[in-house]
């Protein structure tokens, strides 16, 4: 059907007004579970920090004392002494700069585009920490030409541990001065699982977390100590099915199993947060810079850390395929 002849549309309307929602969406990923579970702990007062660990001798199934006994000093024990272990901090930044026209110009969905772009800046920033300490990074302590850098989680475990053919643990005795070394990557499985959930426990750790990436989230789901969630369906009304693992039910105790967008694929960590900490030498800050134009510009940083204050309460099963099974 034809529109009549010299009809007015808005096709060539020259006077109509744009259409743009004072709405601006954004569907990047924020969580950091790692990160938001550890504490701040104590704050740094250097570049290089430091904490203590210590540990009790072996079980002796031979104690068996004569009664009567003369503990001369002869036979006295020896104190055993505590081992210091350290790591560095590292600054992370974002930064922003916007045009002075740029600022006071109308815009939508936001009236402050510095505002708004400082507050991605601070997500961004949160998000870089949780995958730095989620990845394979030696400490380093840097110079004058070189960025300090903080020993990741990676680079700290090598007590529980469970590693595909031609992988190896950090080797390391006051801070990881280098990256654990990949191995071939198998299938997850609940046996692996396991294995290093019993290895913590007998080290005397009792995990509470199983963090992995989001296709092993999906693997771990199919494990049989998963524990069981139903629904009662009443009457003619929808039944819901649970597909995810929430829980893994081991024989050392439950483990949430939480999903990291920002870790790697290939790894599983069993995690107890009350030995992880990321401190802060200097908390989160922006910093008005210099004006050298016509602009503003803003800095925002933190100088952190990670320390892991004792890595045998903590287990990895690494070298994982990262597809689903």
């Amino acid at each position: 059907m034809a529109i009549q002849t010299n009809t007015f549309t808005q096709y060539t309307n020259v006077g109509k007004r744009e259409d743009l929602a004072d709405i601006i969406s954004m569907i990047s990923p924020t969580e950091t579970p790692f990160t938001a579970s550890a504490s701040n702990g104590d704050s740094p007062s250097n570049v290089y920090f430091e904490w203590q660990v210590d540990s009790l001798a072996a079980v002796d199934t031979a104690n068996s004392q004569l009664e009567g006994e003369d503990y001369n000093s002869a036979g006295l024990q020896a104190a055993t002494l505590t081992s210091r272990i350290g790591n560095y901090v590292q600054i992370s930044s974002k930064s922003c700069i916007i045009s002075g026209t740029n600022e006071r110009v109308k815009k939508a969905g936001r009236k402050s585009e510095m505002a708004y772009q400082m507050a991605k800046r601070a997500a961004e920033l949160k998000r870089d920490i949780e995958a730095i300490c989620l990845s394979n990074q030696a400490a380093v302590a840097g110079n004058s030409t070189t960025a300090r850098k903080t020993g990741s989680l990676l680079a700290f475990l090598k007590t529980n541990t469970s590693e595909g053919a031609t992988g190896a643990d950090p080797v390391w005795t006051t801070a990881p001065p280098a990256a654990r070394t990949d191995g071939t990557q198998r299938n997850i499985s609940e046996a692996l699982i396991k294995t290093v959930m019993q290895l913590v426990f007998a080290a005397g750790g009792k995990p509470t977390t199983l963090m992995v990436g989001p296709v092993n989230k999906q693997n771990v789901s199919a494990f049989a100590g998963i524990a069981q969630q139903r629904y009662n369906a009443k009457g003619a009304a929808p039944s819901t099915i649970i597909g995810a693992a929430d829980i893994y039910v081991s024989d050392f105790g439950n483990l949430a199993v939480v999903p990291n967008r920002f870790q790697r694929e290939r790894d599983a960590h069993l995690l107890d947060f009350e030995y992880i900490e990321v401190p802060k030498l200097r908390n989160f800050q922006t910093v008005e810079l210099a004006k050298t134009g016509d602009a503003e510009k803003k800095l925002l940083l933190v100088e952190w850390g990670l320390r892991v204050k004792n890595e045998a309460a903590l287990g990895l099963v690494a070298d994982l395929n990262t597809a689903l099974i």
